[in-house]
């Protein structure tokens, strides 16, 4: 019965270790890819940090680059949306309204189009929420140079909602508004140029290929604008993000790792009272001649044992709740516990990705624990004196 519970101990650790690593692993992939959907893969943007001049020039050069999908000159600036005594801050994107649909995967439009002819505003389901507006009704724009020029004053313009998006993302539906490129631009006091231009790619997630593709697309941005210009990938642009997400899921994992080792030590324990109950049995080995590796080595298999065993129902648990991991939710939901709510996360079913990689991390750590934890009571049982032994 001890040695049940050591091995239910080790194969709960594990199942939970790769289970919540999966789930982790699955969050990453899902906000890489509404990233990937939503932002550039990479932007082009003066060294200086001022305006990109030339940018149809640009765009049609970087667009003839193999493994380039998609090219959008941009203004990319924080305004201030007003509407009915509501006020919000987010980023207005200046594009094209057919670069828009083609770079900006955020599927169809949840009310009007996505149409930005004249004065005419694209907001996010959320921010349209905030601000209580919807489709055909005006907002007030305030722009960032009203807070820089000390010279000039830049009055307010009204925008009629044309369209409103939602890409399943809560900071991309309340933090973006799109309008027309020269809308922006005239909001910004700007005759010509834009602040970037944005590029998408066929291989982002392609390490060493992306890595080429974005020196390749410098180069000919370069040769199009007769000046270098700064190329910054999405990874860096959200470096932060991705970080804070390895982050947790290091954090996570070994902070789980103790549930695990706490289980290895329940193996210990097993081999301790086996020990002191087969101390008679231990000492007529010795007597017939038994070396101290040969003892070592007996109770090194049995706690091995339990450790492969627990490790094996271990495995077939993780794989039985992740093949059931979305029907394991809605049982919970239905119970008053709710684990993954829609509202809060703006996803349909919880993701999960097992990689083989964390597998084996998991099995070398156990395996590792439970050696390490098997040479104690071996350790004992090795050193006892036959005498006393078959004395007790």
């Amino acid at each position: 019965m001890i040695a049940c519970v050591s091995v239910l101990g080790v194969m709960l650790g594990v199942a939970v270790v790769i289970v919540v690593r999966s789930v982790m692993t699955g969050f990453g992939d899902i906000w890489e890819e509404k990233i990937l959907d939503f932002k550039p893969h990479i932007s082009l943007v003066a060294r200086d940090g001022g305006a990109v001049a030339d940018e149809d020039r640009i765009a049609a050069a970087v667009s003839k680059v193999p493994g380039v999908t998609c090219v959008t000159p941009e203004i990319d600036t924080r305004v201030l949306l007003a509407h009915g005594g509501r006020v919000l801050a987010p980023v207005l994107i200046g594009v094209g309204g057919d670069e828009f649909k083609g770079a900006y995967r955020v599927g169809e439009p949840r009310a009007g189009s996505f149409d930005l002819d004249g004065d005419t505003i694209v907001l996010g389901a959320n921010a349209a929420r905030t601000l209580g507006v919807w489709v055909g009704d005006e907002v007030v724009v305030y722009s960032p140079k009203t807070l820089v020029s000390e010279d000039e004053i830049y009055l307010p313009v009204k925008w009629r909602v044309g369209g409103i998006f939602s890409c399943g993302q809560h900071d991309y539906d309340t933090g973006y508004a799109v309008a027309s490129l020269p809308n922006v631009r005239e909001l910004m006091g700007m005759e010509r140029g834009v602040f970037a231009v944005h590029v998408k790619t066929a291989c982002p997630t392609d390490a060493s290929r992306f890595a080429e593709l974005s020196s390749k697309v410098g180069e000919a941005a370069a040769a199009a604008s007769g000046k270098a210009l700064r190329s910054v990938s999405w990874r860096e642009a959200d470096r932060e993000l991705f970080g804070a997400l390895a982050v947790e899921k290091n954090m996570t994992a070994l902070l789980l790792m103790l549930v695990s080792l706490v289980a290895v030590f329940c193996v210990m324990n097993t081999l301790l009272v086996l020990t002191v109950q087969k101390t008679p049995e231990i000492g007529l080995l010795k007597a017939l001649g038994f070396s101290r590796f040969q003892i070592m080595k007996v109770f090194l298999v049995h706690g091995m044992t339990q450790c492969a065993t627990g490790i094996a129902l271990g495995l077939g648990l993780s794989w039985a709740v992740l093949s059931n991991l979305q029907r394991i939710v809605e049982w919970l939901a239905k119970a008053g516990v709710e684990v993954f709510p829609a509202s809060v996360y703006g996803l349909a079913a919880i993701p999960h990705r097992l990689i083989v990689s964390d597998i084996v991390w998991v099995v070398a750590m156990v395996f590792a624990f439970g050696l390490l934890a098997s040479l104690v009571p071996a350790s004992i049982a090795s050193m006892k004196d036959p005498v006393k032994a078959l004395n007790q």
